[in-house]
């Protein structure tokens, strides 16, 4: 199906105004493309990673090696989505991540939420379809959700359910089995 604007209304879930460059901690969640269950399965209440899921766990924790901004906090990969937190921290003087220091402009700023998720999905799509053999297949559904953790009852309550998802496995909206 052809785009057509008059029909097709994408709305984005961010804040207006917002600048999620701003310090501070960011609940994640990144689907799978389809919602195909690519990164593992749940075994008694735990995740056991597939290689696709090994290859995001690994993407995950190399992000702040590329990603100097940020910090990582609580995460799960499950079998077709990841939850997890990202600290953004004061902001580095130079170029961020892998971006050149000469680009076009993007529609998301540098060392923000938005950045860190476009290049963590794309390195990890990447790795994936290195993995599967299938250059340019989509392993990302479009956008991500997230949600700006404002106190640390908040940032607890998030790592809890963060925890405790892999043992919800059974009634998880994401679980197509459901």
């Amino acid at each position: 199906m052809t785009y057509d604007p008059t029909r097709h209304h994408r709305r984005s879930i961010r804040l207006p105004a917002y600048d999620y460059a701003q310090p501070g901690a960011y609940f994640l969640t990144v689907v799978a493309h389809q919602r195909q269950c690519l990164f593992g399965e749940i075994v008694d209440g735990q995740v056991l990673a597939s290689p696709c899921g090994e290859a995001v766990v690994q993407e995950w924790l190399r992000s702040t090696q590329i990603r100097r901004e940020i910090q990582l906090d609580a995460f799960v990969v499950m079998p077709n989505h990841i939850h997890g937190i990202v600290i953004i921290g004061e902001p580095i003087v130079g170029a961020h991540g892998r971006a050149p220091l000469h680009r076009a402009p993007l529609h998301r700023p540098p060392r923000s939420v938005g950045s860190f998720v476009a290049g963590f999905k794309s390195a990890v799509a990447k790795r994936i379809n290195e993995l599967r053999g299938t250059p340019g297949l989509p392993v990302w559904q479009r956008s991500y959700y997230e949600h700006i953790i404002r106190d640390e009852e908040e940032l607890n309550r998030v790592r809890q359910y963060i925890a405790d998802n892999p043992a919800r496995w059974q009634q998880d909206p994401e679980n197509p089995l459901l």
